[in-house]
C-alpha cells in the first residue's frame, strides 16, 4: 500500500467513517424507505444532518475531498425513483407533450387521457402516478423547465427510468455548478468559500433535489451564476441568466425591484428590459391566447386553494375558526391578502436599506423570501433550499436550522389523508423563529 494512501487513511479515518455511515443512510433512504414510515424518515434525516455537521467541521478546508463526497452522495440516488414526491410523473408527462410539440399549458392530463392517451408512452402509469390533483390542472412549470422535461422524454423514449436518469443528471450538474460559482462569489464578497458546503452537503438539498427531482437546483444554478456575474459588473449577462432562472421557477421574480437601488435607474432600466425580452423569447414557443389565462389560473391555486406546512397562516386560521370562519372560505380571503403583503415587503426592502452593495442586495433577498414564506399557505420542504443558499452569503444561519427542522412537516406524508400535526409544526417554527430572534439580537449587539 503506497505511503500516501496510508497517510490519507490515518489523517482522515474519522471523516471516512462519517462518509461510510452517510452512504449507508442515503442508500437506505433511496432504496429502503417508504414515505409513510415517518419514524424511520425522521431518524435518517437527523442522523444525516449530524453527520453533515461533523464532516464540515473536520474537513472544511479539504475542498476536493468534500466535493467528491457530495457528488457520491448524489450518485446514490441516480438509479431510483423519488421516495417523497410524485411530481416526477407530471415532469415526464409534460416532457412527452413537449417532445411531440403539444403545448402542456393548453391541455390537462384529464383531457389527454380521455382523447390522446396513445400519444404518450406509459400514459396510464404516469396519469395514475401524478395523482388526481395534478391531473385536473394545467401545467404550472415555466418554459425552460418544460424544455428540460422534453429533452429527458426525448432521450428516455419509452423508458421512464431513462428519463429519470436524464433529469437527475441535470440536477446533479446544476448543484456542481452552484458549488463552483458559489465559491467564486463568496471569494468576491470577501467571505469564506468553505461556507458553500452548508449548501452542497446539506441532506435536505441532496434528498429533495437529487433524490426527489425538484428543479429548484437548476433555478438556483442560474440564479447564483447571475449574482456572480453581477459581482464582476457584467450586469447585462446577469440579466439574461436571471431570466433563465425565472424560466425554471418563478420565485426570483420577487427580487426584481431589489435590483433598482443597486444598479440605479439607468442600468436597472436596461436590466429589466433584458430580463423581459429573454423571458418573452423563452415563453414565445408556448404562447397562445389561452396560455395566459390557463397559466394564471393554475398559479393562483397556490394562494387560495393549497395549504401545507404554513406558519402565520395556521395561527390566523385557528383564530378565525374560533370566530366561526369556514376554513375553505378563509383560505381564499387570506390568499387575496398575501400578494399585497408580499408587494409591501418587497418595496420596503427596496427603498429602506441604506447600503446598496451586493451584500445588502443578497441580504434583502433573504429577508424578502423569509417573510414571503412565513405568510404563505404552502411551504414544501424543498422551498427552504433557496433560503439556505442565500443565507451562506450573510451572517445569518437560521435557514440551515430550518432546513433541518422542516423534516417535521413530512409527518403529513405518513397519513392517508395527509393531515398535518400542528404540534410538530409548532416545534418546527418555534425553533426557526427562536433562532431568528437570537441572531437578530446578536447581530445588533455587535454594532
Amino acid at each position: 500500500m503506497p505511503n500516501t494512501f496510508k497517510t490519507f487513511l490515518k489523517l482522515h479515518k474519522v471523516s471516512l467513517l462519517l462518509v461510510v455511515l452517510s452512504i449507508m443512510f442515503y442508500y437506505t433512504f433511496a432504496y429502503h424507505l417508504v414515505r409513510t414510515d415517518f419514524v424511520k424518515l425522521l431518524t435518517l434525516f437527523i442522523a444525516l444532518f449530524l453527520l453533515c455537521f461533523k464532516l464540515i467541521q473536520f474537513e472544511k478546508w479539504n475542498v476536493k475531498y468534500l466535493l467528491a463526497v457530495g457528488i457520491i452522495f448524489r450518485l446514490i440516488f441516480l438509479f431510483t425513483e423519488p421516495t417523497l414526491s410524485q411530481d416526477f410523473y407530471r415532469f415526464i408527462w409534460d416532457g412527452h407533450l413537449v417532445a411531440k410539440s403539444i403545448n402542456p399549458y393548453l391541455h390537462t392530463p384529464n383531457e389527454i387521457i380521455a382523447n390522446m392517451a396513445t400519444m404518450i408512452p406509459n400514459a396510464n402509469e404516469l396519469y395514475n402516478g401524478m395523482g388526481t390533483l395534478s391531473a385536473k390542472h394545467y401545467s404550472n412549470y415555466p418554459p425552460l423547465n418544460q424544455l428540460i422535461f422534453g429533452l429527458a422524454a426525448l432521450i428516455g423514449g419509452k423508458s421512464m427510468f431513462a428519463s429519470l436518469v436524464v433529469m437527475r443528471s441535470t440536477i446533479i450538474l446544476a448543484d456542481i455548478g452552484i458549488f463552483y460559482f458559489g465559491r467564486k462569489l463568496l471569494k468576491n464578497l470577501n467571505k469564506s468559500p468553505q461556507l458553500i458546503f452548508w449548501y452542497f452537503l446539506n441532506p435536505l438539498v441532496i434528498i429533495e433535489l437529487t433524490g426527489n427531482l425538484h428543479f429548484e437546483g437548476v433555478m438556483l444554478f442560474f440564479f447564483i451564476l447571475s449574482i456572480f456575474l453581477l459581482s464582476l459588473k457584467k450586469w447585462t449577462w446577469a440579466a439574461i441568466i436571471l431570466a433563465c432562472s425565472i424560466s425554471i421557477k418563478l420565485v426570483p421574480i420577487l427580487f426584481l425591484p431589489l435590483f433598482l437601488p443597486y444598479l440605479r435607474w439607468k442600468k436597472s432600466s436596461v436590466f429589466y428590459i433584458l430580463i423581459a425580452a429573454t423571458s418573452f423569447l423563452l415563453f414565445l414557443p408556448f404562447y397562445t391566447p389561452e396560455f395566459i389565462a390557463n397559466y394564471t389560473k393554475t398559479l393562483s391555486l397556490w394562494f387560495s386553494n393549497f395549504e401545507f406546512n404554513a406558519s402565520i397562516y395556521n395561527i390566523v386560521k385557528q383564530v378565525a375558526i374560533q370566530f366561526e370562519a369556514k376554513p375553505w372560505e378563509f383560505i381564499k380571503t387570506y390568499g387575496k391578502i398575501t400578494p399585497a403583503l408580499t408587494i409591501i415587503t418587497v418595496l420596503l426592502f427596496t427603498f429602506l436599506p441604506k447600503r446598496k452593495d451586493l451584500n445588502q442586495l443578497i441580504a434583502s433577498m433573504m429577508w424578502v423570501l423569509t417573510i414571503y414564506y412565513f405568510i404563505s399557505t404552502t411551504i414544501h420542504p424543498w422551498y427552504s433550499i433557496f433560503l439556505v443558499l442565500l443565507a451562506i452569503f450573510t451572517s445569518y444561519k437560521y435557514a440551515i436550522i430550518w432546513s433541518a427542522a422542516i423534516v417535521l412537516s413530512y409527518f403529513a406524508y405518513s397519513q392517508t389523508d395527509f393531515k398535518e400535526n400542528l404540534w410538530l409544526l409548532s416545534i418546527e417554527y418555534i425553533s426557526v423563529y427562536g433562532f431568528i430572534i437570537y441572531e437578530i439580537v446578536a447581530h445588533n449587539n455587535k454594532k
